[in-house]
């Protein structure tokens, strides 16, 4: 009898260390920080030193109560670099609290319902012989392409196009993918 609860003792444990050891590989380095499974996507974006941009502008937007609720929600973050390259004087435009309206639809273009992990992403485009339009939180579409074996591109309604830099950024309300260009809705 003391061998079977010895062995379900060391079973339990293995268990519990397997299941540790898969929370720790969903932690991902985006901007220098640690973006923890457990938190919502505000709580792990504001630490994040590749996004100081996109979380002024969800702020000044006021979308950080919405981000932080239940979701899920899939967010396509654009890096600070993607806003600098943006025509000068946009992102000081968009701040603007006149044009919070408009600052509120590009921001809520970058969110779709529900976790769109890769894999998700990449299923969708291969049941759509190749591409997959999604419907956006703001009424817009994106359509996402695979750009190699384990890149997908996306395409805006202007017919820019971005890039997953960082993919699955698990958030315990959704999942961010890290993009290397900000996306516009047709205005």
């Amino acid at each position: 009898m003391k061998t079977k609860k010895m062995i379900a003792g060391l079973l339990m444990t293995a268990m519990l260390g397997t299941g540790a050891m898969t929370l720790n590989a969903q932690t991902v380095m985006v901007g220098g920080e640690q973006m923890y499974p457990k938190k919502n996507i505000i709580e792990n974006a504001v630490n994040s030193k590749a996004h100081t941009t996109l979380v002024a502008a969800v702020k000044a937007a006021d979308l950080v109560t919405t981000l932080q609720g239940k979701g899920p929600f899939t967010v396509f973050a654009p890096v600070n670099d993607a806003f600098e390259n943006l025509p000068a004087g946009t992102v000081e435009s968009l701040l603007k609290p006149e044009n919070k309206a408009t600052l509120s639809k590009v921001l809520t273009y970058h969110v779709i319902a529900g976790n769109h992990d890769f894999n998700a992403l990449a299923k969708a485009i291969k049941a759509g012989s190749g591409k997959s339009t999604m419907k956006t939180v703001s009424g817009g579409s994106l359509t996402f392409m695979m750009n190699g074996e384990h890149n997908i591109s996306i395409v805006d309604e202007t017919g820019a196009t971005a890039n997953i830099s960082t993919y699955d950024v698990y958030q315990s309300n959704g999942v961010i993918q890290v993009i290397d260009n900000v996306l516009m809705p047709k205005m």
